[in-house]
């Protein structure tokens, strides 16, 4: 056996002399947690209805463990002497008569216990669901690594002028490879390209047909104007005049 030590002397049995106290260890199981747990657990025991409870054999029972807690620790039964005082005057309001123009639900005398019942038990099936949830400490274990007292400070790294350069080249040939040049068409029209055209030539005088292009507007606006002149020539509107071959070639509008 292993020795103990009392008041620096080694003991390796126990005495025979030994006298522990009757009231020297006493152990408490909490099993309800106040006078509705304890109601709550009789309605539950025997499968009473909350809404309909019958307060005499309720009220028995809940007295046979009132004075079972009271023969333990006096001062666990306050409260529940506090419920026991409310199921006796509910006791007594149900044996008097009640109005015939009452609302029965108004006259009921457990009302309001059946309520704070109902609200107890809901707050205690969220404790139980939070209960059930895994803890710290109790299901999850964190794990632990010890120390052995190395330094681990990282001196610093040393980066010269060549290497900042160097890592800025690389930035920016990532960043040339995302480069994207966005060319936006500018919308032309053919019946107002016919109205520009008909604006410049006159019936008294001739138009020289390349001053009707704008080279500005690229290939697309040399088309639509081209396209523009073939229309107005298809309608009659606009006449072209040659005077020999190769010479330039001019518009005049129709009379």
């Amino acid at each position: 056996m292993s020795a103990v030590l009392v008041r620096g002397e080694e003991w390796t049995s126990i005495p025979e002399d030994l006298y522990i106290p009757p009231d020297a260890l006493e152990v408490i199981l909490e099993e309800f947690a106040g006078p509705l747990d304890l109601l709550l657990y009789l309605i539950r025991r025997e499968n009473i209805d909350v809404l309909d409870i019958p307060i005499a054999e309720v009220t028995r029972q809940y007295m046979t463990y009132v004075e079972i807690m009271k023969a333990i620790k006096l001062e666990l039964a306050a409260d529940y002497l506090v419920m026991a005082a409310m199921l006796a005057e509910i006791k007594s309001r149900m044996l008097l008569p009640r109005p015939v123009a009452a609302d029965p639900e108004e006259a009921d005398p457990r009302a309001e216990l059946v309520r704070r019942l109902l609200e107890y038990e809901r707050y205690q099936a969220v404790c139980e669901s939070l209960e059930a949830r895994p803890r710290v400490g109790r299901e999850l274990f964190l794990p632990e690594i010890p120390m052995d007292g190395r330094n681990s400070e990282r001196p610093a790294p040393t980066v010269t002028l060549e290497d900042l350069l160097s890592a800025l080249r690389a930035v920016l040939r990532r960043e040339n490879a995302f480069a994207h040049h966005r060319v936006m068409r500018e919308p032309l029209s053919v019946r107002e390209r016919m109205t520009h055209i008909l604006e410049r030539v006159r019936s008294d005088g001739f138009t020289e047909f390349s001053m009707l292009f704008q080279l500005g507007e690229g290939k697309r606006g040399v088309v639509v104007t081209f396209l523009a002149i073939l229309e107005l020539v298809r309608e009659s509107l606009v006449m072209l005049v040659q005077n020999e071959p190769f010479a330039p070639i001019h518009l005049k509008a129709a009379a």
